[in-house]
């Protein structure tokens, strides 16, 4: 299990979606167009896009926001996307019945959705905290 760090703990709340029947090649389409964006844009975005990836992201982000409203007293109004990223998860195989005995292999492939929100509001506050590159504090 990977350690968080805890520089950026004061300004981030994230959600993790386990086990999400989809393509990870699909979700990381949908994905990829509202990385960096603010948490209302983001949610007209995804309503108004052709894919089907957009309803199980759109709830990831619903709750990672409702975990920093809830859990750190974030305003929503507040919040980008700081971090989107899609791993593939494991693959269920089964196998299909076909014409004379024969079986036809299925592959159905999952993926996992990670939504990292960051406070904007907040970055003045803890500034200290934050780590910076060291090429920037020359």
């Amino acid at each position: 299990m990977k350690k968080k760090k805890k520089t950026k703990g004061y300004t981030e709340v994230s959600a993790l979606g386990p086990y999400i029947s989809m393509s990870a090649h699909k979700v990381r389409r949908v994905i990829d167009q509202i990385r960096g964006r603010s948490y209302e844009e983001t949610l007209m975005i995804l309503k108004f896009m052709p894919y089907g990836a957009c309803y199980p992201i759109f709830k990831l982000i619903s709750s990672a926001a409702a975990n920093g409203s809830h859990n750190m007293n974030f305003e929503k109004k507040h919040l980008i996307i700081s971090k989107a990223e899609v791993n593939e998860g494991p693959t269920v195989k089964k196998l299909k019945p076909r014409a004379k005995g024969r079986g036809y292999p299925i592959k159905r492939y999952t993926c996992r959705i990670t939504i990292v929100l960051r406070d904007i509001s907040l970055n003045e506050k803890y500034k200290k905290y934050i780590r910076k590159p060291s090429a920037l504090m020359d």
